[in-house]
């Protein structure tokens, strides 16, 4: 999905499904398990489930504003690919500021989503913190 959607103008609805499929499908995977593996509840392994899925867009929405805003130094990797390549970015759809609220929305859904079960909230909660205000 990630490949096809260079040069094409995707929205946001299909931009968020490509990076669902993509980040958020590994982070989302690796919670589940570790929930499963933990002997979690459905509530608790659900509540994992969200929390990967959130964190894996906010992971997405900062990656494309690194990109667009950080240096190949700081980056490790070439700066404004994205732009090179066409691709659909949450900083093109929102802009630099949007985007970064949209990171924060996520991050705050996915932090919501571990509480709302009663799960604690510090580790995986510094972790989506991180996540959203890396600087590369």
């Amino acid at each position: 999905l990630d490949l096809e959607a260079e040069r094409r103008q995707l929205d946001l609805q299909g931009l968020m499904a490509v990076h669902r499929g993509k980040t958020g499908a590994l982070i989302r995977s690796a919670l589940v398990l570790g929930g499963i593996a933990a002997g979690g509840s459905a509530a608790q392994v659900e509540a994992l489930r969200r929390f990967g899925e959130e964190i894996g867009l906010a992971f997405q929405v900062a990656d494309d504003v690194l990109d667009a805003t950080g240096t190949s130094e700081a980056l490790g990797k070439t700066a404004g690919r994205d732009a090179e390549l066409a691709k659909s970015t949450y900083v093109g759809l929102l802009g630099v500021e949007g985007a970064r609220e949209a990171a924060a929305r996520h991050q705050a859904f996915a932090i919501a989503a571990l509480a709302d079960a009663g799960l604690p909230t510090e580790s995986l909660g510094a972790l989506a913190r991180y996540i959203v205000s890396r600087a590369s």
